[in-house]
């Protein structure tokens, strides 16, 4: 949610975020609202005064017995009360329009943020290590995943239909292993307190990080009224809402290993084979929440914490600078990690880190006491993948497949296997 004194004040600069964004003005708009609503609160206060203050001649001309001045009074206090009636329902109504159109408002880029209108124009920040020279033709992960008789899609279609699938054996395990192996690096090393937090929320918790009402459609709802999380960022974001911290406790840092549910209502076509885009996935989610100053440094340093788990698992990646176009709705800056995936033969995002500002503080009333004394000041919130849990899945068969089709485990993820060093047919 934006600032509306911010904007306000900074007319032209909100339009030249939006514009960056690909949208039009809109400062004039909601200027011209607030302009409305101020005026109805300006109205009815004015008409409230007045009314308080003919209340109090009411009744010094009723002890002067003068009844003739006194129902004059009377029925002006009427007209002024039903005039106060007017003005507030208007306030509320512009209030509510005003608001309707500030909630589907994306947030603005930083001046850093490189321009263009979608991912051919995103920014190549790094990159770390070679991928592997294969001496055989390298498969894609389901095509490896169904030779070993481990993945199975078609039994997945019969119980829920497309965009699931099934893991058996010693795949099953691998996966369960990279989740664990990520949260014990980024609660060991990193600094996360680990969270387990619910999986459905409700409306004002999606609200909250900015899921509603935009995007309901992505969103998987519940008949008593829900909504499953799409990531383990609506709720543990949201555990800070509608709180006063302070800041001798900041940054604060959670993470989360949690199934996330996406409707893809707008993937149609995109990735049907596979595990890259599915209905159920299992993702290892960062959160800080932090102040304005150190928010930009946090950033970095979330992005390095889901950097070394590809690190770790010694996967080629490269980090990308997200253009102004192609970032998500709450961001203000993001990087994507990219892993390489040998059967595409292409470079896919396993991770993404944001920084959001104050924008779903806002959204959440979630605020902090300065160390130094003074006005709360909303808190900074970022969120990042350390990482998508079957994306690093799908990267791990790519990348470590043999040319007989078994999968070599990493040995960072050994101990994890019970010692195992290769996924077999046998699995």
């Amino acid at each position: 949610m934006h600032d509306i004194r911010w904007i306000r004040e900074h007319p032209e600069a909100f339009d030249r975020g939006l514009a960056r964004r690909g949208l039009p003005a809109q400062a004039a708009e909601i200027i011209a609202l607030d302009d409305k609503r101020r005026r109805s609160v300006r109205l009815t206060q004015e008409a409230q005064t007045e009314a308080n203050a003919t209340s109090k001649l009411i009744g010094y001309a009723i002890a002067h017995d003068n009844q003739g001045e006194a129902a004059a009074l009377k029925a002006k206090v009427a007209d002024l009360k039903d005039r106060i009636h007017e003005e507030n329902v208007r306030a509320v109504a512009v209030a509510g329009e005003l608001k309707l159109l500030l909630e589907v408002i994306p947030n603005l880029p930083l001046d850093e943020v490189p321009d263009g209108p979608d991912a051919d124009h995103n920014r190549e920040v790094r990159r770390h290590g070679e991928p592997r020279a294969f001496d055989f033709a390298p498969k894609q992960h389901f095509e490896l995943g169904e030779a070993l008789g481990l993945m199975d899609f078609a039994t997945a279609v019969k119980l829920s239909g497309a965009r699931f699938v099934i893991l058996k054996g010693k795949l099953a395990r691998l996966e369960r292993a990279l989740g664990q192996f990520m949260l014990d690096l980024q609660t060991g090393e990193h600094g996360y307190v680990e969270v387990n937090p619910p999986y459905l929320v409700r409306d004002e918790t999606m609200y909250g990080t900015g899921q509603l009402p935009k995007f309901s459609d992505d969103l998987f709802h519940t008949t008593d009224g829900r909504w499953l999380i799409p990531t383990a960022e609506v709720s543990l974001t949201n555990l800070v809402r509608e709180s006063i911290l302070e800041e001798t406790g900041l940054p604060i840092r959670v993470t989360a290993l949690t199934p996330c549910f996406r409707a893809e209502a707008g993937a149609a076509g995109k990735d049907t084979r596979g595990m890259i885009r599915m209905h159920q996935f299992n993702k290892v989610e960062l959160v800080s929440i932090t102040t304005p100053e150190a928010s930009r440094d946090e950033l970095e340093g979330m992005t390095l914490a889901a950097e070394e788990v590809l690190k770790r698992l010694d996967l080629p990646y490269r980090v990308m600078q997200l253009c102004a176009g192609d970032m998500g709705f709450g961001a203000r800056m993001t990087y994507d990690l990219e892993v390489w995936l040998p059967g595409q033969n292409a470079y896919r995002e396993i991770s993404s880190c944001s920084v959001c500002g104050d924008f779903q503080a806002r959204r959440m009333e979630a605020r902090y006491r300065p160390r130094g004394g003074g006005a709360l000041r909303y808190v900074h919130t970022l969120n990042g993948s350390g990482l998508a849990v079957g994306r690093a899945l799908i990267a791990v068969l790519e990348n470590y497949q043999q040319a007989d089709g078994t999968i070599v485990i990493p040995e960072v993820l050994r101990p994890y296997m019970d010692g195992s060093e290769i996924i077999g047919a046998d699995g």
